[in-house]
Order: C-alpha cells, then structure tokens, then sequence
C-alpha cells in the first residue's frame, strides 16, 4: 500500500488499541496489541509519518533507530541482588532500566501524556548479539525486563533485505505477532504531500514529467545509484533556501540529494531552463496583469516541455499565494477565538477575582500596604474589597489573557502537539495581543467596553487587510487566466493549469471562497471531456 493508506491504517489502530471500556480498561488488552511492523523500501517516508500521526493523535512519540544501540543499552546493565526463596538466601542477576524504557517514562514526565508511541526504526538490522532482544521486544513488549508501559503501541520499521546487506529475517514465530504493513513509493500520493508542505514548484513540475524519476533503486558496477523521496523533499528545502540567499544550485549540488547521476544531470539541466523561462516569460508582470504580445506569440509556439514548465510557473506562484492567505486566515480566525473568550471579560465588568493576586498588585491601582485580612490569609485587605466590586483595568485583563494563551501554547508545544505551521500561527497570535496591549497602555484605556471597542476596530483593520489580500490573490488568478487563454486558448495547457488547481489543496480552500468564473467554466468544458485522459497519457509518456 502507498505511504498514505500506511499512515491512515496506524491511526485506526492506535484508535482501536486505545479504546477504553466503561471501567477504564484497553478492550483490547495489550497482549493482543500487536506492534505495527512498517517494511518497506528506504526514504519513502516511514519514519516522517509517525511524527504527523503522534500530534494528529494528540499522544507522545518516542522514536529510537537501533542500530545505534548495544545489548546493554537496550535492555539495561545487569547486577547482582539479593532474594529470599524458601527460607534461604540467593543472589540474582537483574538489569537496570533499559535506556529506551526509560526514556518512555521521562516523556511521560515531560509532557504529561500518558500515552503514545514507541517507534523503533531498522527493527530487523540490529546486531547479533541484540537480535533476540529485539524478538522478544515483538513477541512480549518487553526490553529485558522491563516492560513498556500500558497504552503505548509500538511501531517498528525496516527495509526489506533487497536494500540492506544487515537484514535479518523474522521467524514464523515473531511474524505471527505483528501487523505488518507493507509499504510501497507512489508518486501520486507524495506530489499531495508535496504540494502540502509547499516543496519547491521546480521539484514539483519536473517529477509531474518523469514520474519514473521520483523513486529509483538500482545497482551497477559502481554501486547503487537512487532518487528517493526523502532526497527530493531535502532537495526541495535546500532549493528554497538558495532562491532567498541567491545562489544558484547546479548538478554537483543536486548529486549530493539526488545520488544517481543520469537523474541528478537531468534535473540540473531543467532547474537551468526553468530559471531562464521564468526570466523569459516576466511571469511577475502577467501575473500582475501586463502580458507583452511578443511573449505571447512566443508561448503559443514553443515546444510541449517548455509550455509546460510555464504552466508550472504560473501555477506555483498561485499556490504560493492561496498558502500565504490561508495561514493568514488561520492566524485570524485563531485570534478571534481568543477576543470572543477575551469579551465577556472586559464588557460584563470583569472582577479581578479572576486575576491572580500578584498580577492585581502590580496592577498600581493605588493598592498600598495594610494589615492582613484574617480570613484571607496572604491576602490584603485593599484586595478583597477590589475583589467585591471595583472593575479591573482592561490591560489587566488582556495580559492575563495573552499570558494565559502563551502558556497553552508552551504546554502544547512541550507536549510535542504542535506542528511548525501550528506554532507560527500561535507566534503571530501572541505577538498580535502584545500589540493590542501595548496600544491599549499607549491610548490609557482602562474602561473594558471601550478597550473592547478598540480592540475590534484594530481586529476589523486586519480582516480588511485579509480580504484585500484575498482579492489581490483571485486577480492573480484571473491575470493567470488571461495569458493561458491569450496564448494557449482552450487548450492542453489551460486544462493542465485547472486539473493541477483541482489537485492542490490550498488552491481548492481558496477557490470555495473566492469566485472565478473561468474555472468553473473550464471545468466543465474541458475536464470532462477526452482531452483531459490523452493529456494524462502524453504527461505519462514523457515521464517513462
């Protein structure tokens, strides 16, 4: 199965392995919880989804690779103790706490979730002497003899023996005790994943072309050559990276990520034409509405792989575009949550009993020394009166707010919960109640009404500068638009341009929201007819 149907088969059972009946007991009792043994071939992306699905989860992660440890490492020290048996005193062999126990247990601590996953990669390339360890790590959920505690499943994962000369092979014995998952490389499923995670459009277009490129494994004289997905997403990043400091990349750098060098050469060579059309083409002034008619005539007759490498162009620029406005909307609607929980504090009148005692004294509310009120121990007297009935000053209130909000994402973050894109939008959050606050301290408005008030007249300001954004986004897409008709009409390119629109995720949130004619009038013109199946084989056949 392809990576995708892998992820998503882990997620249910770890949903069915945690289920608890009404007594707080797994239905499932963990010694019919077979680890997950996840095979397949190297760079495909194994190790990648047990991160998305321990934060889709909300549970902990504990990842180790086991090649990288020793027997002792693994299953503890041992040392001799004591014990009674039948009246008479032995000495025993025991063994301290396996390192990998251990660290389940510290993660616990750490992010106070008490269940989660431990993943242990390269399962079936441990050493000689930690191989029966590691049968009996399947086979018991044990290391040595300690076990892992209740509630956390074990993923494993190995490469078959074709890729790796340490493979060894599990009896019949172990294999009855897992669930293994075989998984395979699927270019359809990673582009998904690509154009999710914004990888670099040149990437993106190239492998749309020569799928045969995405995952490659062969073996000659000098070795094995490869392309994986995991060079062409680290590719993909370096690339990005070198566009913003203004370097370029030329086939010796791609050969270190992309290590088989007929490939590595080809793409070189299309990273090259794919820099000049963009120059070419000022694909910056179409898409701001300026199309010079030679350029036009220039794109209606060149050749297929150049046409095409525009389109890609254009509709990177388009992508890049709708993910900027929705995280911008996320970051929105993330911040208005907060002001809707943060209004009722400051236009009910607000008490400051909800406000921890130190902040109401560094409130200098005229708050001075007196004598200890008896029934509130470490409390003042002034306090308890402001407590009764004098309103809160509406900074108070927001910084308790915005300490709150921080300290959620702190534990979230701890907890290992968020995901880059989810803490860049809690960052902007935050910073954008610091700035409510620190107008709020500038302006001197204490009353609460009025500060709400102000705080949505500033909100309001920056969902004008939302959908103005937005707008801004769909003129893109319209100017797109006019230069494909102008030099392509309807044709293989335009259908091209509106199937990739319908396969991009951020493309599809943006395109329920803002209304362009054109494409759903070419998609129902031109995807549903013949075209659209022969574009596909032609796409195919230049990929091979």
């Amino acid at each position: 199965m392809n990576i995708k149907r892998a992820k998503q088969e882990i997620k249910d059972t770890i949903e069915a392995y945690l289920l608890k009946d009404k007594y707080g007991e797994y239905v499932i009792p963990q010694i019919r919880q077979r680890p997950v043994l996840l095979l397949g071939a190297p760079g495909i992306g194994k190790t990648q989804i047990m991160e998305q699905i321990a934060k889709e989860c909300g549970i902990a992660l504990v990842a180790y690779t086991i090649t990288h440890h020793t027997r002792q490492s693994a299953i503890g020290l041992p040392f001799i103790s004591k014990q009674m048996f039948g009246g008479r005193e032995y000495t025993v062999t025991e063994y301290t706490m396996s390192e990998i126990v251990a660290s389940v247990y510290e993660k616990m601590e750490k992010t106070g979730l008490s269940e989660g996953i431990l993943f242990i990669d390269e399962i079936n390339c441990a050493s000689e002497t930690l191989a029966p360890a590691m049968l009996q790590f399947l086979q018991c959920k044990t290391f040595g003899s300690h076990e892992i505690p209740q509630g956390w499943i074990i993923v494993a994962a190995g490469n078959p023996p074709e890729y790796n000369k340490s493979v060894r092979e599990f009896d019949v014995v172990t294999m009855d005790r897992v669930k293994k998952i075989e998984v395979e490389p699927d270019f359809a499923v990673w582009k998904e994943y690509a154009q999710m995670q914004q990888l670099h459009p040149a990437v993106i277009s190239y492998l749309n072309t020569r799928t045969a490129h995405f995952y490659k494994m062969e073996t000659t004289v000098d070795g094995r050559k490869f392309a994986t997905p995991r060079g062409w997403e680290d590719l993909s990043q370096m690339l990005t990276v070198y566009d913003s400091l203004g370097k370029e990349m030329d086939r010796e750098v791609v050969v270190q990520y992309i290590q088989h060098e007929t490939i590595a050469k080809d793409f070189a060579n299309y990273l090259e034409l794919y820099r000049k059309y963009q120059m070419d083409y000022q694909l910056d002034a179409v898409l701001e509405g300026t199309i010079d008619p030679i350029l036009l005539k220039k794109a209606a007759h060149a050749p297929f792989d150049e046409r095409l490498s525009v389109v890609s162009l254009l509709l990177g620029r388009c992508r890049n575009r709708f993910a900027a406005l929705m995280r911008a909307e996320q970051t929105a609607e993330l911040l208005y949550e907060e002001l809707k929980k943060l209004k009722p504090q400051l236009t009910d009148g607000a008490r400051d009993e909800g406000v921890p005692c130190a902040e109401k004294r560094n409130a200098a509310q005229g708050i001075s020394g007196g004598a200890q009120d008896e029934g509130m121990p470490g409390a003042r007297k002034e306090d308890t009166v402001q407590d009764m009935g004098t309103p809160l000053r509406a900074d108070l209130i927001l910084s308790a707010a915005a300490e709150e909000f921080q300290r959620e994402t702190q534990r979230r973050k701890t907890a290992e919960l968020l995901t880059r894109g989810e803490e860049n939008c809690r960052r902007k959050v935050a910073e954008l109640l610091e700035r409510y606050l620190q107008n709020l301290r500038k302006e001197d408005v204490p009353d609460g009404r009025a500060a709400f008030v102000r705080i949505k007249g500033w909100f309001d300001k920056e969902q004008d500068a939302l959908e103005q954004e937005a707008a801004d986004a769909g003129s893109m897409l319209e100017h797109a638009f006019d230069f494909l008709e102008a030099a392509f009409g309807t044709g293989q390119e335009t259908v091209i341009f509106v199937t990739e629109l319908n396969n991009d995720y951020y493309s599809v949130q943006f395109l329920q929201e803002y209304e362009c004619e054109r494409y759903y009038r070419y998609n129902r013109e031109l995807l549903f007819d013949e075209s659209g199946r022969s574009i596909e084989a032609r796409l195919r056949a230049i990929g091979k």
